[in-house]
């Protein structure tokens, strides 16, 4: 994979939110297959060979009168992506506990420590959903306990449950680079007890969990949420993030037609991270 290359978008949206949101989904859907959300917009990425000049054609929100959005691109070798982002990944500590850094990075003094090379993937602790999963994991007994990571990014939800003596956890996401990079980032953290797999809701068939982590986006949430139910053993916790304040009402009506209970919420940044009961 060193010899395949990228072209970058750089993405300035006015306003934010929904409008990055927006965006992301359909460039998803032009073939875009990584997304770092940034203070102005986001930068998202497509291999070259995916590329052609009239990419951004069917992209509906660049003609909208609600958003004002600009772009640069250029290409990028993926070869040289970990030095792009040794320079500006910093590491973090959540509430004083979890820290999650770079092998670079010096080791803080946190009781549970990941280390991650995250490069295009999703995960790295920096967005809000992302953190917000990392504290009810935190606020969560989940030791012997079977777990679920969906749409895992980086892996390091699964990581982090790892650590706390979770086991056996299943990895899961559709993007080939985050099943790849959670691999790598599964063996870096010496953990015995993840399998990664690459796959969407399909791959969960006769599958049960004690703990379901689903941190993707609404769509693929509701779209799913049916499964989810079915993968979860009785008094089963669930864990949802991905979406906006504003979607609390339609994922909760989701659930309790999957008779699923609303247990606890995090909030940040008007993103939210829910927590439901079988």
């Amino acid at each position: 994979m060193s010899n395949i290359i990228y072209i970058g978008y750089e993405f300035k949206v006015t306003p934010l939110q929904p409008g990055v949101e927006i965006l992301i989904a359909e460039l998803g859907y032009a073939g875009f297959e990584s997304f770092v959300e940034t203070e102005t917009g986001v930068t998202a990425y497509i291999q070259k060979e995916e590329w052609n000049e009239s990419i951004l054609e069917d992209i509906q929100i660049l003609n909208s009168e609600e958003f004002e959005i600009s772009f640069t691109f250029n290409e990028i070798e993926q070869t040289n992506w970990n030095k792009e982002w040794e320079n500006n990944f910093n590491p973090i500590v959540v509430d004083a506990m979890c820290s999650v850094r770079a092998p670079f990075h010096e080791k803080p003094d946190t009781t549970f420590d990941i280390v991650i090379e995250p490069k295009m993937s999703f995960g790295t602790g920096h967005h809000e959903t992302t953190h917000m999963m990392i504290q009810h994991i935190l606020k969560n007994d989940v030791a012997n306990k079977s777990v679920l990571d969906m749409g895992c990014g980086t892996g390091v939800l699964a990581i982090l449950a790892e650590i706390k003596g979770a086991k056996p956890i299943d990895a899961v996401d559709y993007d080939n680079w985050c099943y790849l990079n959670s691999i790598e980032n599964v063996a870096r953290n010496n953990c015995n007890h993840i399998t990664v797999i690459e796959g969407d809701a399909s791959v969960l068939k006769d599958k049960k969990y004690d703990v379901i982590i689903a941190n993707i986006n609404r769509n693929i949430l509701l779209q799913d949420m049916e499964t989810y139910a079915s993968c979860l053993n009785k008094k089963g916790t669930l864990f949802l993030s991905g979406f906006y304040n504003d979607d609390i009402p339609v994922i909760k009506a989701a659930c309790k037609t999957n008779n699923l209970e609303l247990q606890s919420q995090l909030e940040r940044n008007n993103w939210v991270a829910l927590e439901f009961n079988k």
